[in-house]
């Protein structure tokens, strides 16, 4: 077991911190491997299984590697209804992927996600932490521009 795993599940004192502490480790590692999800699971005395719905619930965690820049594109009623379609259409454009899919050289990821909080400013996205709203075409350029710097 990795050791680094081991040490950094003892500052964590209760269940209610599983979901901060399986963050962390998929923070450390860019994803959740199985091997990560099985540590987990005996670090805390669950099942994997319990593990694996936590990371496959929340659409934060992934199990697969994710590019440097993860982009969520909010798809809830606010959004669908302000034309989310256009900011995805977009990004679809300027990256060359589709939701579910990372570019090539790894820098982007692209999810769509059920809501991000933000529906009075609808259609909204997040880029890694920072969320952005009122979205039109030309904004998810200028964002993605500055993503690449």
């Amino acid at each position: 077991m990795n050791q680094a795993l081991k040490k950094a599940c003892a500052d964590y004192k209760s269940r209610n911190d599983l979901l901060s502490f399986v963050k962390e480790v998929q923070e450390k590692h860019g994803h959740l491997s199985p091997k990560n999800i099985k540590d987990i699971a005996f670090l805390w005395g669950v099942s994997i299984g319990e593990i694996y719905g936590l990371v496959t619930f929340y659409s934060f965690l992934s199990t697969e590697p994710m590019g440097r820049n993860v982009i969520r594109v909010c798809k809830s009623t606010s959004c669908w209804l302000k034309n989310y379609q256009s900011v995805i259409k977009t990004i679809e454009e300027q990256l060359g992927i589709k939701p579910g899919e990372t570019t090539d050289d790894k820098q982007f990821s692209l999810q769509l996600v059920n809501c991000i909080g933000d529906c009075d400013h609808a259609p909204a996205m997040m880029v890694n932490d920072k969320v952005y709203s009122s979205l039109r075409p030309e904004k998810v350029k200028a964002i993605l521009k500055n993503c690449n710097k």
